[in-house]
């Protein structure tokens, strides 16, 4: 009896977790939508200092409740480096969504794991496969064919967008080492607390008075962003990454759903193969895909 209920259990675990993955991709669709409609009259630099601040309110009460010891950290430095490199991939992403078609400018925001090996290699030691090197090859010839919009393959929006898919993979790389010692919401106060600071000078300058609209537009988009975050790690908490982080880019469903709602977006054939080049890429990195695969071919053999 006891053996038949372990499968159940784990099996309705799993499809929480999926639940809160793919709630954590609408939600964060979601935000794109509301960044771009307020990027149609706010500046890039206003809409990344309201995400960051939105989210360092969000953690007011837990100070109150836990005490500044929630806070206290000797890597300082390394939190600080993790909310350069990550502030620097947002202003990259959000930019791609103002003057990218939403589906594209998703995909940017979800290839960053094809580099995380690589950089993973060179910055922590941890070992790389040639399989791997393939896979990044591969993915990066993938994120190539999205970046190909209207205006051709090679362009500035493009490189944008790619080089917030590197450095996003170097600040997800930096949060791995921080992980050996400091907590989630600890990780996530800094890069809040650091992003607001620094985003906060480049938005001075483009500071103004805000209607309701644009407003409602920035705080909405800053509590949808760390909402899914919250579900994110939730999900990963019940299960492990390998398993079900391939849910997450359903995320770049949602976004073609959106755009063709209220922009009559729709991806071209180069973005659909780039797409599924970018999958296949993603799941060789993933040594649970991986693992699936060879069991599927010697089934089949």
């Amino acid at each position: 009896m006891q053996n038949l209920s372990t499968p159940a259990s784990s099996s309705d675990t799993i499809g929480k977790a999926l639940l809160c993955l793919m709630t954590s991709a609408l939600l964060f669709s979601i935000m794109g939508v509301c960044i771009r409609f307020a990027s149609q009259s706010v500046d890039n630099a206003t809409i990344v200092f309201f995400r960051n601040a939105v989210g360092l309110f969000i953690f007011i009460p837990m100070l109150i409740k836990n005490g500044f010891g929630l806070i206290r950290t000797q890597k300082l430095w390394m939190h600080t480096w993790r909310s350069v490199v990550g502030l620097a991939a947002m202003y990259g992403f959000f930019y791609a969504i103002a003057n990218l078609k939403l589906s594209n400018a998703m995909v940017f925001s979800y290839s960053s794991p094809i580099f995380i090996p690589l950089i993973a290699w060179l910055f922590l030691k941890e070992q790389i496969t040639k399989s791997m090197i393939f896979a990044a090859i591969l993915g990066l010839v993938g994120v190539m064919f999205v970046a190909k919009p209207d205006q051709g393959l090679f362009n500035l929006i493009s490189f944008i967008g790619l080089g917030a898919c590197f450095l996003s993979a170097m600040a997800f790389v930096t949060v791995r080492a921080l992980t050996s010692t400091e907590s989630p919401e600890r990780i996530v106060f800094y890069f809040c607390m650091f992003g607001t600071l620094i985003s906060s000078i480049p938005m001075f300058w483009h500071w103004r008075m805000f209607t309701l609209h644009e407003l409602a537009l920035l705080i909405t988009a800053g509590l949808l962003a760390n909402i899914s975050q919250l579900f994110m790690s939730y999900a990963y908490s019940l299960a492990p990454a390998g398993k079900i982080g391939p849910m997450n880019y359903i995320a770049i469903v949602f976004a073609g759903v959106w755009g063709y709602v209220f922009w009559r977006e729709l991806p071209d054939l180069f973005t659909l193969i780039g797409i599924a080049i970018i999958l296949i890429a993603i799941l060789m990195c993933n040594p649970f895909a991986q693992q699936k695969v060879m069991r599927l071919f010697r089934v089949n053999r």
